[in-house]
C-alpha cells in the first residue's frame, strides 16, 4: 500500500509539470518579443554602426574628460539616438577628426613647399578653418542623429494612436492596444514601444503604466501633443461610462491631429527667411564672387591659386552651408513625414545593390576622360599615339575668326607650366561636372526607380482602400459574414486596385477553403504577399481581431478606420499645402536660377580671360603699343598678367562641383522639411535635382563661352583696327 509521501510525490511532479507547460507558451512568448525586439533594434540601426565604431575604438585609445554640463548634453542626444557611445567617446572622435585634417594639411603644405619652394600660408589657413568644421560636424553628430531618429519617429506617431485608439475601442486594454501599435509599425517609434515591454520583461519597470510615464516624459517638450494623447486614452480606461469611454479615445487622436497642424503651420511661416538667407548666402553670394575671381587674383599677383578656391568652394562654403541647414532642420517639428520603412520593401536589395554604382561608372568614365584630355593631351605618350601636337591653333583648324588662339593655351611661368586658358579647354572642361552628375544620377535613378514606382503603387491602392474599408463595415453591419463580405466587396468596387485585393482573398477563402487570417497572412498565398501595404495589413488585424467579439465591433471598427483615415488625409493635404509653397520656391531657385546664374559666371570668367589673353599676345607681337581710350598695352598686361589668374578651366569645374554638392544639400533638406527623414524620396529627387540643373547649367556656360568670347574678340578686332 502506497504511503501518504509517495502519493504527494507522485502527484505534486504531475502537476508541476502541467504547471510548467502552462507557463512555458506564455515564456516563450515573452521570451520571443524580447528577442525580436533586440533583432529589430539590430535591423533598424545599421547605418549607425560605422559612427559606433569609430568613436568606440577611438575612444578606448584615448580618453578625455568632457565637461559635466556638456557630458549631460551629448549622453541625452545619444541615449535618444539609441547609440552604444558614451560622451567621452563622442568628443575623442570630434578631436582626433580635427586633428587628422589640419595635420593632414600642414603635410601637404610642408609638401608644396619642399618640391616648389613655395610657402602655402593661404592653404595653411583654409585647413585649419576646414579642420574647425570637420570637428562642428563630428561634434555635433550626436544631436544630429538624434534629431533624424525624432523626426522618424514622430512620423509614426499620428498612426500609433490610431492603432491604439482603433484597438481600444473594442478592447479596453492597454497593455495590449500599445503592444498591437508596436508589432504593426515599422520604424524607430516601434522600436520604442517594444522597449517599454522590455523594460517591463528585464524587471526595470513593474507596470506598463510605468514604463509608458518614463517613456512619454522623453517627448514631453518635442512632442507635447503625442504625451497628451496617451493621457487621455490612459483616463479613458477608468470611465464607467461606455459612450463617455469612446468620446475621449476620439478626441486623443484628434488632440495628436490638431497639435501636430499647429506646429507645422509655425515652422512653415519660421523658415521662409532662413531657407532665403541659404539661397542667398551659400549660392548667388559665391557664385558672384567667382565672376570677379580672375580679375582678383591677376591684383593678387597669383596669390591665389584654383587649389586655394577649390578648398574654398568645393569644401568650406558647402560646409557653412550644411550649418545654416541643419539649423533649421533641428527646428523641424515632428508627426509628419513618410512613414513607410524602407527596409521593409521587397525591392530593398536593388536600393543597397552596388551593380548600379558600376554601371554609373561606366557611363561616365568616358565624359571625364574627355573633360580631362587638355591635360591627357599634353603627355608625351599621348602625343606619340596620337601623332598630334601638344597645342593646336584655330587658324591651324581652319578657323580663320579666333586667328592664332590656341585650343588649350598652356603657358610657361618659370619652372613650371600654367594653364589651360584656352576656349576649348573651358568647354572640355564642362564633360566633368557632367560625368560626376551624370554618375550620381544614373546610379540614384537605377536604385530608386523601382522602389518609387512600387511606393506610388502603394498609396494609390491605400487611399482606395480607405473607402473600401467603409464599404467592408456596412456590409459586416448588415449581418453579412466577413467569410462572404469581401466577394461582395470586390464585385461593388470593380475597376478598382482594391477589387484586387478583396477578390484574391475571397478567392483564398471560397476555393481553399482558408480562414480569413490565413487567407490574408498565409506566407505562400496570403493576399497581402501581392499587397505589401502596412495600412491594408493593420486594418486586417484589427479586423480579425475585433471579428471574434462579434461582427458589429467588427463593422464598427472599420467604418472607424475609415474615418480616422480620411481625416488623416485632410490634415496631411494641408500640411503639404503649407510646406509647396516654400520647398518649390527653393527647388526651384536650386534647379533654374542657380545654374543659370552659374553658366552665365563661367562665361564671364572665360571672356576676362580672352581679352587679356589677347591683349598679351598683342603686346608680344605688337609691343608697347597705345590702344584708343585704353592706354599702354604693357601698363594693362602688367597689371592684369594672365599668367598669374586662376585658369576658366579649374574655375567652371570648381563651379559645376559646388552645384553638385549644393544640389546634395539643398535636395536633402526640401525632403526633410516636406516629408521628414525619407532616405528613399531623398536618392529619387537627387537623381532629378541634380540631372535637371547641371543640364541647364551645361547649356548656359555653353552658349555663354561662345558668345561672350566671340563677343570679346570682336571688341578687340574693332580697337587693334
Amino acid at each position: 500500500m502506497p504511503s501518504t509521501k509517495d502519493i504527494l510525490n507522485k502527484y505534486s511532479t504531475k502537476l508541476e509539470g502541467d504547471i510548467i507547460n502552462q507557463e512555458q507558451p506564455q515564456q516563450s512568448a515573452e521570451a520571443t518579443y524580447s528577442e525580436s525586439y533586440l533583432q529589430f533594434k539590430q535591423e533598424m540601426i545599421p547605418e549607425l554602426n560605422r559612427y559606433e565604431r569609430l568613436a568606440q575604438s577611438l575612444g578606448n585609445i584615448i580618453k578625455l574628460r568632457v565637461a559635466e554640463k556638456d557630458r549631460k548634453k551629448i549622453a541625452g542626444y545619444l541615449q535618444t539616438a539609441k547609440l552604444d557611445v558614451i560622451p567621452s567617446q563622442a568628443l575623442t572622435l570630434s578631436v582626433m577628426s580635427l586633428l587628422a585634417i589640419f595635420l593632414g594639411t600642414l603635410l601637404i603644405a610642408v609638401a608644396i613647399f619642399l618640391i616648389t619652394g613655395t610657402i602655402q600660408i593661404l592653404f595653411a589657413v583654409l585647413g585649419l578653418i576646414t579642420s574647425l568644421f570637420v570637428f562642428y560636424y563630428t561634434y555635433s553628430m550626436p544631436r544630429r542623429l538624434a534629431n533624424t531618429w525624432r523626426l522618424r519617429a514622430s512620423a509614426e506617431m499620428v498612426p500609433a494612436i490610431l492603432y491604439i485608439v482603433v484597438y481600444m475601442k473594442h478592447t479596453a486594454n492597454l497593455e495590449r492596444a500599445v503592444r498591437f501599435a508596436s508589432q504593426h509599425l515599422q520604424g524607430p517609434l516601434a522600436l520604442d514601444l517594444k522597449k517599454i515591454f522590455y523594460d517591463i520583461e528585464i524587471g526595470r519597470f513593474h507596470t506598463i503604466k510605468q514604463a509608458l510615464d518614463q517613456y512619454l516624459d522623453s517627448w514631453k517638450f518635442y512632442a507635447p501633443e503625442f504625451v497628451e494623447s496617451f493621457h487621455l486614452i490612459e483616463s479613458s480606461l477608468f470611465e464607467t461610462s461606455e459612450a463617455r469611454r469612446i468620446e475621449i479615445l476620439e478626441k486623443s487622436l484628434q488632440v495628436m491631429l490638431d497639435g501636430v497642424y499647429e506646429k507645422m503651420l509655425k515652422y512653415s511661416r519660421a523658415i521662409r527667411t532662413p531657407l532665403t538667407n541659404i539661397y542667398m548666402l551659400g549660392i548667388i553670394l559665391p557664385t558672384l564672387g567667382l565672376a570677379l575671381l580672375p580679375l582678383a587674383s591677376t591684383l593678387l599677383q597669383g596669390l591665389i591659386q584654383w587649389h586655394h578656391v577649390f578648398v574654398l568652394f568645393n569644401i568650406i562654403i558647402p560646409f557653412f552651408v550644411i550649418y545654416l541647414t541643419s539649423e533649421v532642420l533641428l527646428k523641424r517639428p515632428g508627426g509628419y513625414g513618410e512613414t513607410d520603412l524602407l527596409e521593409k520593401n521587397p525591392h530593398y536589395s536593388q536600393f543597397v545593390s552596388k551593380k548600379p554604382w558600376i554601371i554609373a561608372g561606366i557611363i561616365a568614365l568616358p565624359l571625364l576622360l574627355l573633360g580631362l584630355s587638355p591635360f591627357i593631351l599634353q603627355l608625351p605618350f599621348t602625343q606619340n599615339i596620337l601623332g598630334l601636337p601638344a597645342d593646336l591653333t584655330f587658324a591651324e583648324l581652319g578657323f580663320d575668326f579666333f586667328a592664332n588662339t590656341k585650343l588649350f593655351d598652356f603657358k610657361s611661368l618659370g619652372s613650371r607650366t600654367v594653364g589651360p586658358f584656352g576656349p576649348l579647354a573651358v568647354l572640355l572642361s564642362l564633360f566633368i561636372p557632367i560625368s560626376i552628375a551624370l554618375f550620381f544620377s544614373t546610379a540614384y535613378k537605377m536604385k530608386t526607380k523601382s522602389l518609387i514606382i512600387a511606393r506610388e503603387k502603394t498609396k494609390q491602392l491605400e487611399s482606395e482602400f480607405t473607402n473600401s474599408l467603409f464599404q467592408l463595415g456596412n456590409r459586416l453591419g448588415d449581418g453579412v459574414p466577413a467569410e462572404l463580405a469581401f466577394g461582395k466587396v470586390a464585385d461593388s468596387t470593380q475597376g478598382l486596385q482594391t477589387q484586387d485585393f478583396f477578390a484574391l482573398v475571397n478567392q483564398n477563402i471560397q476555393q481553399l477553403g482558408m480562414s480569413i487570417e490565413k487567407a490574408v497572412f498565409d506566407r505562400n498565398v496570403g493576399a497581402i504577399i501581392s499587397f505589401p501595404s502596412a495600412l491594408i495589413a493593420t486594418s486586417m488585424r484589427i479586423l480579425i481581431e475585433s471579428a471574434k467579439k462579434g461582427l458589429q465591433i467588427a463593422a464598427q471598427s472599420l467604418m472607424s478606420i475609415s474615418e480616422y483615415l480620411k481625416n488623416i488625409d485632410k490634415i496631411n493635404q494641408r500640411l503639404r499645402d503649407l510646406l509647396a509653397e516654400v520647398v518649390s520656391d527653393m527647388r526651384s531657385n536650386m534647379t533654374f536660377l542657380a545654374p543659370l546664374l552659374a553658366g552665365i559666371v563661367v562665361g564671364l570668367a572665360t571672356m576676362i580671360t580672352s581679352i587679356l589673353n589677347k591683349l598679351q599676345a598683342l603686346q608680344q607681337v605688337g609691343g608697347d603699343q597705345a590702344l584708343a581710350g585704353l592706354g599702354s598695352l604693357g601698363n594693362i598686361t602688367n597689371i592684369f598678367n594672365v599668367t598669374l589668374m586662376v585658369p576658366p578651366y579649374f574655375l567652371q569645374v570648381i563651379i559645376g562641383i559646388y552645384l553638385i554638392e549644393i544640389g546634395f544639400i539643398l535636395t536633402s533638406a526640401l525632403v526633410t522639411v516636406d516629408a521628414g527623414k525619407d532616405p528613399l524620396k531623398e536618392k529619387a529627387e537627387l537623381a532629378k535635382n541634380i540631372r535637371k540643373s547641371i543640364l541647364l547649367y551645361t547649356i548656359t556656360a555653353l552658349v555663354s563661352i561662345i558668345a561672350l568670347t566671340a563677343l570679346s574678340a570682336v571688341a578687340l578686332g574693332g580697337l587693334t583696327g
